[in-house]
């Protein structure tokens, strides 16, 4: 690949050196008992060097990268964070060019990201995908995704109980029917992203009157926006405690724009060892979405912790803090 970091290209010449160790692992698309896409033996392990764990712009990611980091120290693998990279756009290229080895995703959204023309919607049909759509869109670097986690976070057009009691709004169906009168807030890649405005538009022939790009990952500006009726209706991840707290109301999706979403590891398996790889999927086997609200809470609510400290405490409560 090009313009690998020195990093990847010392651990390269190490794995060299030590006789280009290797173990190829197949893809877990689900199933305990199937290995990731393509997994050589970790370089990293080889080298002695750590793995470096991302994540995107939002709490959650930041969290869920923390506890793939804690576990992985916990297991007696050396691992480090490098959070709030910045968008998918920004954070997958990290992951190509070697700055990290490791990311949490969302099936269907990475999907898309990788394959726009992509149709898959339950999580099966993602997991099967996701491969054959890895590879083309990143030929020189092997990425994989390991077992699929039962938490699930997907993004969601909500709006206020007021909003929804104005137009008589259930689904997004019923907002196509107001469009025109509404302005949607927004991260502002939900403008070409497939399941954002191009997804409304050819899903529900909703073109809203207004966008307000809002880059906070649906935090409290998005939230704010919303409230004071800046726009009518804003793109908010379902395991968002203001979702709950502000009584507001998610849009049901007949049509799938919004497809399954659950949370799992996407890897670099030539710098990720297979005993990383393991201690990865145990994560997996333990998170539910339910943690994902929990943990949203306390770093997002009016706890304000800091993320590590609530990836400590997860970890120490499933049993995975060493």
């Amino acid at each position: 690949m090009k313009n690998l970091s020195a990093r990847r290209a010392t651990r390269r010449a190490l794995m060299g050196l030590a006789g280009g160790l290797t173990a190829t692992l197949a893809l877990t698309a689900c199933g305990a008992d199937s290995d990731p896409q393509g997994a050589t033996e970790s370089t990293a392990s080889a080298a002695g060097g750590a793995v470096v764990v991302g994540s995107a712009d939002f709490p959650e990611s930041q969290i869920i990268a923390e506890i793939y980091a804690g576990a992985l120290t916990a297991a007696g693998v050396d691992a480090t964070t490098k959070p709030n990279i910045g968008s998918r756009e920004i954070y997958y290229s990290a992951l190509e060019d070697g700055s990290i080895d490791i990311l949490p995703e969302y099936g269907g959204n990475l999907l898309l990201f990788a394959d726009p023309a992509a149709t898959a919607a339950s999580a099966e049909d993602i997991l099967a995908a996701l491969p054959d759509a890895l590879a083309a869109k990143s030929p020189d670097v092997k990425l994989g995704v390991l077992e699929p986690s039962k938490a699930e976070d997907k993004d969601a057009l909500v709006v206020t109980a007021a909003t929804a009691e104005k137009y008589g709004l259930e689904s997004i169906a019923d907002l196509a029917e107001v469009c025109g009168e509404i302005t949607i807030g927004a991260p502002s890649t939900f403008q070409e992203r497939a399941y954002g405005l191009p997804g409304l538009k050819d899903k529900y022939g909703c073109e809203p009157g207004g966008f307000e790009a809002i880059n906070d990952g649906g935090g409290d500006i998005t939230l704010q926006a919303l409230l004071n009726d800046d726009v009518q209706a804003a793109d908010i991840y379902t395991t968002t405690p203001s979702i709950e707290d502000n009584d507001l109301v998610v849009l049901e999706d007949p049509e799938n724009n919004f497809i399954a979403q659950q949370v799992l590891p996407l890897v670099n398996t030539d710098t990720v060892s297979a005993e990383a790889q393991e201690v990865l999927n145990k994560v997996s086997a333990q998170l539910t979405t339910e943690d994902l609200l929990s943990l949203n809470r306390e770093v997002s609510g009016s706890e304000k912790r800091n993320p590590a400290d609530a990836a400590a405490d997860w970890l120490a409560e499933k049993g995975l803090a060493g």
